[in-house]
């Protein structure tokens, strides 16, 4: 007869790792856009005349900027190194890594001398560390959302894999309230002195509690029964390239109309209010703000929703609604007035939640889960260089060579095609095989009860 109360208490334990995994998950993806987010305003603010002081300070920033760009570059090598070792020794083991790269980087350049008192060393110092976070945020974003995903319910993994999609708003929103904090507290003099560093050594407070978290958690189900079949790969990165390599096209290519219809409603936009409209900077970041609110309680609906609806159907009409928005949205904001800017950044921000909900889960079962962490982890760096890393770049070239709003709107139009694309190309979920992995991997608390009681 079958022991029923072993199962209940084994469902249980799912039940309460999940809860644990999507908290885990996000912390790490918000420490992620919390580095992100401050790193962009002390470049564009303090770290031109810190580390590289120079008579035009217009070479500084851009040296600055520099420094910016070493994090999206270093990404891929992340993606190669610990994307390879989540498949082969454990989602948690390589995620409890990665957090710990994230935060004790992004906790020394809160640390580090200035130019002034250490010479080249500093700003030699700021690019290592930058590359060192950019490492870790390349072997991050595909171990969470592998975190979050594989203790769930396969039939609904766009919801717990869109964990790791909240953390970009979460992120944004936590440093622009730090830097709001500061900004109201401090002089400019004592900012620019001292005041800047306190944002970076917060992320010491988001580190610790993502430890505390992600120490609690066993590894997934997922993972657990590949290793009980003994069916790791020894060569993930090799197996991804000869035997999936219209898997990782498609979710390299989905990525990329997300990450430039961001990039425009949350930084460029920026630009564009205050230089083109006249608008002052604290109205279009309170537009932002507003936007980016709404996204931490959209992301996870569009996640779930994706769960019902067709999930490629769903990602496939947000991206032709993401290339259409920016004809709307420019016309729209023409006049220079708030309120038209605010409904337009909400506008494509809520777009961006239809797809960045459901792509954590669309790039997951593009691959097998014996090469998921891999796959997921090589698509989401590679899409990152030719996406958002160079959006702003291109906005601002592209404004000033035409002084026009329609090659803006052509280039969202071109990133959500190639978007499009990518949908085309994948696959649809098979949920049965994640849950034939989940129901079949070992549960570890029996095997340690019966150890202990033999």
């Amino acid at each position: 007869m079958r022991d029923t109360s072993k199962d209940d208490a084994r469902a249980d334990d799912r039940h309460s790792g999940v809860g644990r995994a999507f908290a885990a998950s996000l912390t790490g993806t918000t420490l992620e856009w919390y580095d992100f987010a401050v790193y962009s305003a002390a470049a564009a603010l303090v770290f031109g005349k810190l580390f590289f002081p120079s008579e035009d300070p217009l070479t500084g920033t851009l040296l600055a900027f520099s420094t910016y760009a070493v994090g999206y570059v270093s990404r891929p090598l992340g993606g190669v190194v610990f994307g390879r070792l989540g498949d082969v020794i454990g989602r948690k083991k390589v995620l409890m890594a990665t957090l710990v790269l994230i935060g004790v980087a992004t906790f020394l350049i809160g640390v580090l001398p200035a130019y002034t008192t250490a010479g080249v060393t500093a700003p030699i110092a700021l690019v290592v560390l930058r590359f060192a976070q950019g490492v870790g945020v390349g072997g991050e974003w595909g171990g969470a959302v592998l975190l979050s995903s594989e203790f769930g319910d396969p039939r609904r993994r766009g919801f717990y894999a869109s964990a790791a999609q909240v953390g970009p708003p979460a992120g944004n929103l936590l440093a622009n309230g730090v830097l709001a904090a500061l900004g109201a507290l401090l002089t400019d003099a004592q900012f620019e002195s001292w005041g800047w560093r306190i944002a970076f050594l917060l992320s010491g407070v988001l580190v610790g509690f993502g430890l505390w978290i992600r120490a609690k958690l066993e590894e997934t189900p997922v993972f657990k029964a590949m290793e009980a079949e003994h069916s790791r790969p020894e060569a993930p990165i090799r197996e991804v390239l000869t035997t999936q390599p219209r898997a990782l096209l498609a979710a390299t290519l989905c990525r990329v109309g997300p990450d430039v219809l961001y990039a425009m409603f949350t930084v460029f936009v920026l630009t564009y209010a205050t230089q083109q409209l006249g608008m002052s900077r604290g109205s279009a970041l309170a537009a932002v703000l507003i936007g980016s609110s709404l996204q931490v309680f959209f992301m996870p609906l569009a996640g779930a929703l994706s769960d019902r609806v067709d999930r490629r159907l769903l990602y496939g009409c947000a991206a032709v609604a993401a290339g259409v928005w920016p004809f709307v949205f420019f016309p729209m904001v023409r006049g220079g007035a708030w309120l038209p800017l605010a409904a337009g950044v909400v506008g494509g921000l809520v777009i961006h939640c239809l797809l960045y909900g459901p792509q954590a889960a669309f790039i997951a079962e593009q691959f097998s889960p014996r090469l998921r962490y891999t796959g997921s982890s090589l698509a989401y760096t590679l899409a990152g260089i030719i996406g958002g890393a160079v959006a702003p770049l291109l906005f601002t070239s592209l404004l000033s060579a035409y002084d026009s709003w329609l090659p803006l709107a052509a280039y969202i139009a071109l990133a959500s095609a190639v978007s499009l694309a990518g949908v085309c190309l994948g696959r649809s979920p098979d949920s049965a095989v994640d849950e034939d992995a989940r129901l079949a991997a070992p549960d570890t608390r029996a095997t340690a009860d019966a150890t202990g009681h033999r």
